[in-house]
């Protein structure tokens, strides 16, 4: 095993420094096959986790600068984009929101209105793990949710006589929680790494383009994340809970644990404010356009509205956190250092790598050299290339992390797109969502990892679910593009 660790350790640079000494695949242009080394270098440490994933982004910073790609100051911008921001921003308002239980609320409130049959609890734990990771990332939705879907799980198993009916219904809604985390977070650009690193790769290579925001994407991923999270749930429920499972925990099972949250609190209702404000704001940042109707966006109020970005709002209102005074705990406010320092850098800096990395393709010439290497894609169909370009896709995103593929898959594709002469988007957004299907291996997202953790599930468990619903979400995202175009 050691041995292996470090085969994986050596063999990505070996092969870097193979090819910057024996290969030039541009003569008048050396930078190109450095690239393609840096490149290729990270993309096998990134897929097999020779080091952890945020050591491997650190890579550009050190080395682009050394290969004489790109200065350092340059390399050290990309770690610190707003899209960074708008993670952090997210991110703090998430810890504000557990650290006064708001979620248990919000997923008690839910479940008590759903009912307490098996398929019942299913759903209700997946349309609430849905809701929330629309806005805070999966990991930190499942994280939340898990000690109270633990409880559940406990309730129901001591309510069924059979072990092996009350084993299925738990693997259905850890999974159930797993999945509706990763599917929820297809919904929103801020609901999901991958979004926003799609997001700033689009914003920076088409910025005169003007025609992607928080409201356009809701528009067209919403619904298809919500087609997608019921007919996950019917798979589930077929696989896992079968017909004579009508066993129900106790009736007021759900409302007792709700009462026993008590009253709610100031600082609740002060959170889900600034919770529902945050969210409203993201929607009308800019202009919404209905087809019949067009609504101003709030940033035509101010002079240079193109200053304005959705980071620009998420830091703003997880900065008020800071200031909010509590009134249940004497002189704290809402949000204090404290939670914030459990932020995940390891994420912020897999952000960075790949922002440095795409500049460094930018700047090389490296993606127009891959442009001159694909001309194969013009005369492709459309739909049958994004197909197999979610399968391909998919299957990276079940053995790597997802956000180091489509940090990898962004600057080939736009490449593509320019051959195949079609607007970006057609090609960029199923790509991103498709890096979002994960489903068949615990270590394919953080969520999976998560709820396997429980030791309820079994491998074989994951695989029998995850690949029905990765080949329903690599259809869906196909007919999603046969719709919009």
């Amino acid at each position: 095993m050691k041995t292996l660790k470090i085969v994986k350790l050596l063999v990505a640079p070996l092969i870097a420094a193979i090819i910057i000494l024996f290969f030039d695949f541009v003569p008048e242009n050396p930078l190109v096959t450095k690239m393609a080394a840096v490149a290729l270098w990270m993309s096998i440490w990134w897929l097999t986790e020779a080091v952890h994933l945020a050591v491997t982004a650190l890579l550009p910073m050190i080395v682009i600068p050394l290969f004489g790609i790109a200065d350092s100051k340059l390399m050290a911008t990309q770690y610190m984009d707003p899209i960074i921001f708008l993670f952090i921003g997210g991110f703090i308002i998430a810890f504000a929101i557990e650290r006064w239980d708001l979620h248990k609320r919000i997923a008690l409130k839910i479940l008590t209105k759903v009912g307490t049959s098996p398929s019942r609890i299913l759903f209700g734990i997946m349309f609430t793990s849905f809701i929330l990771s629309m806005w805070i990332s999966n990991t930190a939705t499942v994280m939340m949710l898990i000690s109270a879907v633990l409880a559940i799980v406990v309730q129901i198993e001591q309510h069924f006589s059979e072990e092996k009916h009350s084993q299925n219904i738990s693997k259905a809604l850890l999974i159930g929680l797993a999945y509706s985390a990763s599917i929820g977070g297809m919904a929103t650009l801020v609901g999901t790494p991958t979004n926003m690193i799609f997001l700033r790769e689009y914003n920076d290579k088409f910025a005169n383009n003007h025609d992607l925001n928080f409201f356009v994407w809701f528009k067209i991923a919403f619904p298809l994340a919500l087609v997608f999270l019921v007919l996950t749930f019917f798979i589930l429920k077929k696989l896992f809970i079968k017909k004579g499972m009508d066993l129900a925990v106790e009736k007021n099972y759900f409302n007792d644990a709700y009462k026993k949250l008590g009253k709610i609190s100031f600082e609740e209702k002060v959170v889900s404010t600034v919770f529902i404000i945050t969210a409203l704001l993201w929607f009308t940042r800019a202009d919404i356009d209905l087809g019949f109707f067009q609504i101003k966006g709030w940033n035509n109020l101010f002079d240079k509205k193109e200053y304005i970005n959705d980071s620009t709002v998420a830091l703003f209102m997880a900065l008020l956190l800071f200031f909010i005074p509590s009134k249940n705990e004497k002189d704290k406010k809402l949000i204090s250092w404290t939670e914030v320092s459990k932020l995940p850098f390891d994420i912020i800096l897999l952000f960075g790598g790949g922002f440095a990395l795409a500049k460094g393709f930018e700047i090389s010439g490296l993606s127009n050299f891959i442009a001159s290497q694909l001309q194969f894609s013009e005369g492709t169909n459309l739909y049958l290339f994004i197909l197999v370009m979610c399968l391909l896709i998919t299957i990276i995103s079940e053995f790597a992390s997802n956000v180091a593929c489509i940090q990898l898959m962004l600057p080939v594709l736009i490449v593509v797109q320019q051959n195949m002469n079609i607007h970006p988007l057609i090609l960029l957004i199923p790509a991103t969502l498709a890096s979002s299907l994960g489903f068949m291996l615990p270590v394919a997202t953080a969520p999976n990892t998560i709820v396997f953790g429980s030791n309820r599930i079994k491998v074989n468990d994951m695989l029998k679910a995850g690949f029905f619903i990765d080949i329903i979400g690599i259809v869906l995202i196909t007919l999603l593009v046969m719709i919009i175009i």
